[in-house]
C-alpha cells in the first residue's frame, strides 16, 4: 500500500482545502494518507470545527476517517491553538524538539508532501 503524509504548514484555508481533499482522495483510492498540522495550519482547527465554516464538512469527514495524525505541539503552544486542538481530540505530536518528525515518517516508508 502506498503511504503518504501531508504536512500542512500554511494557515490559509484555501490552501488547506487541498490537504483535506488529497487525504480523502488517497483514502478513496485505497492508499494511506495522513495529515500533520504544522506551523500556522494549527490555527485552522478552531474555525474548521465550527459548523458554519466552509471547511467543516471536509474536516469532519477527514477526522472521522482517521486521517488527521496530529498537530505540532510547539506550534500549537506558540500560536495559542492548544485549546481547540485538545477539544477536537487531535493528538499533539512533537518527537523532534516538540515538532513532528518527517524523518520518522520516511523511515516508515511514507512519502512526505508539504503544503
Amino acid at each position: 500500500m502506498e503511504k503518504t503524509v501531508l504536512f500542512a504548514f500554511r494557515g490559509d484555508p484555501l490552501c488547506f482545502v487541498h490537504v483535506l481533499l488529497n487525504a480523502l482522495d488517497l483514502k478513496e483510492r485505497g492508499q494511506e494518507g495522513l495529515i500533520v498540522l504544522e506551523g500556522e495550519s494549527v490555527k485552522l482547527v478552531g474555525p474548521m470545527a465550527e459548523s458554519g465554516h466552509f471547511l467543516n464538512p471536509l474536516y469532519i469527514k477527514a477526522k472521522e476517517a482517521g486521517l488527521i495524525y496530529g498537530a505540532c505541539k510547539a506550534c500549537a503552544t506558540k500560536l495559542k491553538a492548544l485549546d481547540p486542538i485538545e477539544k477536537q481530540g487531535i493528538p499533539l505530536v512533537g518527537e523532534m524538539a516538540n515538532h513532528p518528525s518527517m524523518g520518522a515518517f520516511i523511515e516508515k516508508g511514507y512519502r512526505v508532501i508539504t503544503f
